[in-house]
């Protein structure tokens, strides 16, 4: 790891926002549920979360352009348990349905933690995860056509919540706890040492704070850890 690609992560890692995520109920096209990852990394979104029932989903490389490897997606079995999981980490469930109730998605609270729940264009959010959120909202549409693309509505609620973010300062410091920021600097930087330390089941080395540098590596360092392993790009977004 460079000094240059240590200082890429650790900037994107110190806006990152570990309460403010989306889930995803039946976004099951691999474009949609991909450019919503890019855009979940843009605003600094932590993890992402999705209902999947029994089938497993994942990006597309081509839409995401790498963003899946910095914005983690949880798959949940059902909408019960995303939902309980999501609660207990103190997150307010926003979905985005046009009922009676729905407000303007500019009439939110970003600032506080939250979830905005995103169903499939087809049929939105199923009646349980609709019950089960604070509030609903909607995107204001002067046309014939009645939605957007899904991934599209992602993108304007996410940037309201990051331009909200901004203005209260939630972007001007650290918000990741030190043992979670530490982890992802070192699996971030050094992705194939990070997977040949999990396979042993030993501790990650130690990182020079003033560099990035190793300070205690072990003594089987696995090869070919300064470049991109697997064929994909290590990068973060939005790197030179």
């Amino acid at each position: 790891m460079t000094p240059r690609r240590y200082q890429r992560i650790r900037e994107v890692l110190d806006r990152r926002q570990p309460d403010l995520t989306v889930l995803l109920d039946r976004v099951n096209k691999a474009h949609n549920l991909s450019a919503i990852l890019r855009t979940c990394d843009g605003v600094g979104v932590l993890e992402a979360h999705a209902v999947t029932g029994e089938h497993y989903i994942r990006a597309s490389r081509a839409t995401s352009a790498g963003s899946g490897r910095w914005v983690p997606l949880r798959n949940h079995p059902s909408a019960k348990q995303a939902l309980q999981n999501l609660r207990e980490q103190g997150m307010a469930i926003v979905a985005a349905h046009p009922s009676a109730s729905a407000v303007d998605y500019r009439n939110v609270d970003y600032t506080a933690p939250t979830a905005v729940v995103l169903g499939a264009e087809l049929y939105g959010p199923r009646t349980e995860v609709l019950y089960g959120a604070d509030h609903h909202i909607h995107i204001p549409l002067l046309g014939m056509v009645p939605s957007l693309n899904v991934s599209v509505a992602a993108a304007l609620i996410l940037y309201e919540a990051q331009r909200q973010r901004s203005l209260a300062g939630l972007y001007d410091r650290p918000r990741l706890d030190p043992e979670t920021y530490w982890r992802l600097v070192f699996q971030w930087g050094y992705p194939t040492l990070a997977r040949f330390c999990d396979r042993k089941g030993v501790r990650y080395p130690r990182i020079r704070e003033v560099d990035g540098g190793l300070v205690d590596p072990p003594p089987e360092m696995p090869s070919g850890e300064s470049g991109p392993s697997d064929g994909e790009d290590e990068r973060p977004s939005g790197w030179g």
